[in-house]
């Protein structure tokens, strides 16, 4: 694909630290291009944003220009400096292939416009699935456990009050003037039970 068309790179750089820079992933990533004879579009740069912070602006802005198929490729130096768990970096992945965008990375050797690329796009998805499935088994064996020590799954049963508790709410609320959220703790109900009382009072 590269060499039968004119590509146009984004280049993406992301520092965790304000005081770091990201010149020396910039160095390596336009020597890259130059070698592939990539022109490059844009270069993206986070600085002060650790790879768990997904709201990172250069690289929501790099996201949104690829939806409008503003380059052809997005080069980064590494994964880890792109994505910061593999479901970001498979949906990333996959904005690319529906965007004709090819992704690579400049030191691990990665280029998904290659048959090894698109293997590796696969074999990352194959990874990904079993992770879902492994945390679906363990949600699975958790809830299967707090049954068998007797414990309630889901939402608690929500307490109606007697009618003696319910003269007691309208009796603390007009002497003591109890907030709903106070009457609804002491007496182990919900604020919506509470408020139903008080109705219910000034409707007779």
């Amino acid at each position: 694909m590269q060499n039968e068309k004119k590509v146009l790179a984004a280049l993406y750089c992301r520092v965790s630290t304000g005081d770091q820079d990201t010149g020396a992933q910039e160095t390596e990533l336009k020597r890259y291009a130059e070698v592939r004879g990539w022109t490059i579009f844009k270069i993206y740069r986070d600085k002060g944003y650790r790879g768990t912070t997904t709201n990172r602006p250069a690289l929501q802005e790099l996201l949104s220009d690829a939806r409008q198929h503003r380059f052809n490729a997005i080069l980064v130096f590494r994964f880890d400096r792109f994505a910061r768990s593999l479901r970001e970096l498979l949906n990333a992945l996959e904005l690319c292939r529906q965007s004709r965008i090819a992704f690579v990375s400049a030191t691990e050797g990665i280029d998904t416009s290659s048959a090894s690329g698109e293997l590796i796009f696969h074999i990352f998805g194959a990874i990904a699935q079993f992770e879902r499935s492994l945390i679906g088994a363990r949600v699975r064996s958790g809830l299967q456990h707090a049954r068998e020590q007797g414990k309630r799954i889901g939402r608690p049963v929500e307490k109606l009050l007697s009618e003696e508790e319910q003269r007691q709410v309208v009796q603390e609320r007009t002497q003591k003037r109890s907030s709903l959220r106070k009457l609804a703790r002491e007496h182990g109900t919900t604020v919506w039970q509470v408020s139903r009382a008080l109705a219910r009072k000034h409707a007779v």
